[in-house]
């Protein structure tokens, strides 16, 4: 009787990858650690996403600066990054995560990449103190610590005038439902798009000033 042969491994990417959907890097894929509060950006929602973005900036990424606060696997931040954007600065205070981003850097030679060590509202008030502003601000912060009502505010002094900042969170943003406290979250700001995958939300902000 023959032994049983192992049938082939499957060339479909593990659950714990995503892939850059779209420019340079496009089908690259990045491993995704295991964190509490890591929570990469689906690949369809990144999809549409940049379908947004790419509309909003006429698809000329070359002069847009990005900052990618809570970057995790660095999913949203090699995105831009892979389309061309000149500059992206990429935020992470959780060290397995962050030298996870260090190697895709060195694997991607990510030179427009700028990896930072550090806790987000450290480095929005740092950022602020010194003039610095974005054309484009990613942030997808870990669920129901109220990361959101703490960062957003601090982005209105590091963003240009009428640019983007792209929010995921576990509510929908909309500062037409009478909420006293939701109005002045989004104050400063316009909601110019909005969808909802499963249980995430997920937005596109225009600073209104």
């Amino acid at each position: 009787m023959k032994p049983k042969t192992k049938k082939p491994v499957s060339p479909q990417r593990a659950a714990h990858q995503v892939r850059i959907i779209g420019g340079q890097w496009k089908r690259s894929l990045l491993s995704v650690i295991e964190a509490d509060g890591l929570r990469p950006t689906p690949d369809r929602v990144r999809e549409t996403t940049f379908n947004w973005l790419n509309h909003l900036v006429d698809a000329h990424w070359a002069p847009i600066t990005c900052l990618d606060l809570f970057a995790g696997s660095g999913a949203l931040g090699f995105e831009a990054a892979s389309r061309g954007a000149s500059q992206v600065v990429m935020v992470e205070s959780h060290t397995p995560a962050f030298k996870q981003l260090e190697q895709v850097k060195a694997k991607l030679q990510a030179n427009q990449c700028q990896l930072v060590r550090g806790d987000a509202v450290k480095v929005v008030t740092h950022a602020a103190s010194q003039g610095q502003k974005f054309d484009v601000i990613f942030l997808d912060p870990p669920f129901e610590q109220s990361w959101l009502e703490k960062i957003l505010p601090l982005c209105t002094e590091i963003i240009h005038s009428k640019s983007y900042v792209y929010v995921e969170s576990e509510f929908a943003l909309d500062a037409e439902n009478g909420d006293e406290n939701m109005q002045s979250l989004l104050s400063g700001w316009q909601l110019i798009r909005a969808d909802k995958a499963g249980s995430v939300y997920f937005h596109i902000l225009q600073r209104s000033i």
